[in-house]
């Protein structure tokens, strides 16, 4: 049978799962020949095969098949699929990048016969590896913008395993040794795309890895960040695998426990790897690491990676019978209210003791005549340094836009987004995409690892576009903006800011998008402009915050305040005097962040 979401959420509450061990390591241990790797199939094959694993679920079954069995009989609860390099860009080297289909279908194909062999509930879950490349980092020194893969090329080859994992019958998607949060989007992309194709719900595992001591992955996330990053996923596990053993794992996988909204996995490595290349830990040692984890009530899922064989998983499946899982809450038993968390490198958790984010403004062209000509001019580098000086000043956010009739938008945004992508200092901080133009949105997106703030969408062009955007940016794994306009123009007074409001929050809550990843923008506007009927425009702002506030109180507010002032441009002691007076307003009513300029500000 194939088991549901909410059948393996059960399976979860009642026990500790245990996940199988290496692959690699098992398969080296059968001491396998060319021969085997191309059997009869790729016999007259151009390329060497021996090494790509993957091939052998179609070559030499027997060989995955029996694995799969010794790791069922030492106790394995899930089994994961013999795909882990079923990408095009791994396969590439091999020759066989137009077979990720094929072999990924074939994969899951003897990991259900095996399951269905055994007569018990085992999990078939479905493994993509993070492939050889990197969306968020350069491979060339000398240009630091550029990338050797796309996030579109990513999420087409995940996509192609995707279908034939689950045509090959695998119960879940396990993405697992992610280095780069960027990679495991793409490939939660490919699985979102496939559920709407489809019309179905699958269950995805995510599972990352640390490069260092320091508990950062290597494309530089913290794992409280990598973890914000991935929950739109919908997961039904988060966890860390490879990279270190047990004991060098727990510090950060007890942090990634203080954070999880869902059920939490480790597989570590056997140990270190000694200076032969091997792993030392025996299942005694191995096992005793695993009571530790088990004995605080740390993980979900416990398994193997690098080094560990059926015994050790035998080993650790034995020590788990003593232990109760991490508690899962239910989703009905949530009582608190939920707090968005964006992340560039670092967190940004919004709640009551962050108090008010400021967002820097000086990386707008529409902001900064500075950086607008900085942009046009190609000069990345400098304009680096304006984004650097936000950050120093104190910007807690970074909002970016680039539309300017002038600038190539998408290109410069792609360029920009990357460049502060390799700048540690700006990028761990999250970014605001800021754009009029969709495709500028669209392609910001696809250059962020960390959880961003899309500015913005609004019902000015119906229901059925702002819902389709509105899904599309929550599978990317952001936040959004939401301008109150409608049909029918922009709300000026309290009660069309409120009306405007209440129907944005119904529609988006309708497609599950959540209340604490919406960010209404009331629209400050001028006032003093000699025109009555702007008269009471700052207290309709001020008003609408305090009523939105009140009736949805997940959701936060923003504001372009220096709009409110425009009437006194080039009278910044005016202009100074009456934002911050208005702020002090505005957030006692409940606006928790804004685009300002600190330097325009008395508090």
């Amino acid at each position: 049978m194939a088991y549901t979401r909410k059948d393996i959420l059960e399976m979860m509450r009642e026990r500790i799962l245990i996940l199988d061990g290496a692959t690699g390591t098992y398969l080296q241990q059968l001491g396998l020949t060319e021969d085997d790797f191309r059997g009869t199939i790729f016999n007259n094959h151009p390329l060497p095969l021996k090494g790509c694993n993957d091939v052998l679920c179609i070559t030499k079954p027997e060989a995955i098949k029996q694995m799969h069995r010794d790791y069922i009989n030492a106790g394995a609860d899930i089994i994961e699929t013999n795909s882990f390099n079923c990408n095009r860009f791994s396969l590439a080297d091999y020759g066989l990048e137009d077979k990720v289909y094929e072999i990924a279908k074939a994969a899951a194909e003897v990991a259900v016969e095996c399951k269905v062999e055994s007569g018990k509930c085992k999990i078939v879950a479905g493994s993509m590896g993070p492939t050889n490349k990197t969306a968020s980092m350069s491979a060339d020194v000398n240009n630091p913008a550029a990338r050797e893969v796309t996030f579109q090329d990513l999420v087409e080859t995940y996509t192609d395993c995707v279908r034939g994992l689950l045509d090959g019958g695998a119960d879940v998607i396990l993405v697992e040794t992610i280095f780069d949060t960027l990679n495991a989007k793409a490939a939660i992309k490919a699985v979102s795309n496939i559920e709407e194709e489809r019309g179905i719900e699958i269950p995805i595992m995510a599972s990352g890895t640390l490069a260092d001591a320091s508990g950062r992955t290597l494309s530089g996330q913290t794992v409280e960040a990598y973890v914000a990053s991935l929950t739109h996923g919908n997961l039904i596990s988060i966890g860390l695998n490879c990279a270190f053993g047990a004991r060098q794992l727990k510090p950060w996988l007890k942090r990634l426990a203080e954070v999880a909204p869902c059920p939490v996995s480790v597989h570590p490595n056997a140990g270190l790897p000694n200076v032969m290349g091997g792993y030392d830990e025996t299942p005694e040692t191995f096992a005793e690491s695993a009571r530790e984890f088990m004995s605080e009530g740390l993980i979900n899922i416990y398994g193997g990676c690098c080094g560990t064989t059926p015994a050790h998983i035998k080993a650790i499946a034995e020590v788990a019978k003593e232990f109760k899982p991490r508690e899962i809450a239910s989703e009905t038993s949530k009582t608190r209210i939920p707090r968005c968390i964006l992340s560039g490198l670092e967190p940004l958790l919004l709640d009551e003791n962050t108090g008010f984010v400021n967002i820097g403004e000086r990386t707008n062209v529409a902001g900064s005549a500075k950086f607008k000509k900085l942009i046009q001019a190609e000069n990345y580098e400098e304009a680096l340094s304006v984004a650097r000086a936000q950050v120093d000043a104190g910007a807690q956010v970074i909002d970016v836009c680039m539309d300017d009739g002038l600038i190539e938008g998408v290109k410069a945004m792609t360029t920009f987004l990357n460049l502060i992508a390799s700048e540690p200092e700006i990028a761990r901080v999250p970014i605001m995409i800021d754009s009029s133009k969709w495709e500028i949105l669209e392609a910001g997106l696809q250059c962020v690892q960390g959880k961003s703030i899309i500015n913005s969408i609004s019902l000015k062009e119906g229901e059925d576009k702002f819902l389709k955007k509105a899904r599309y940016i929550h599978s990317m794994g952001a936040a959004t903006v939401v301008m109150l306009f409608d049909e029918k123009g922009q709300a000026d007074t309290y009660e069309r800011k409120v009306e405007v409001a209440r129907r944005a929050y119904k529609l988006l809550r309708g497609i599950g998008f959540p209340g604490e990843d919406i960010i209404f923008d009331p629209n400050v506007l001028a006032v003093a402009t000699g025109m009555p009927e702007h008269d009471d425009y700052g207290r309709a702002f001020i008003e609408a915050c305090r009523t939105i506030h009140e009736e949805m109180p997940e959701v936060h507010m923003s504001g372009g305040i220096s709009n409110l002032s425009f009437s006194f441009r080039g009278n910044n002691p005016v202009r100074q005097a009456m934002h911050s007076v208005f702020l002090y307003h505005a957030i006692q009513a409940g606006l928790d962040m804004s685009i300002v300029n600190p330097a325009m500000l008395t508090i």
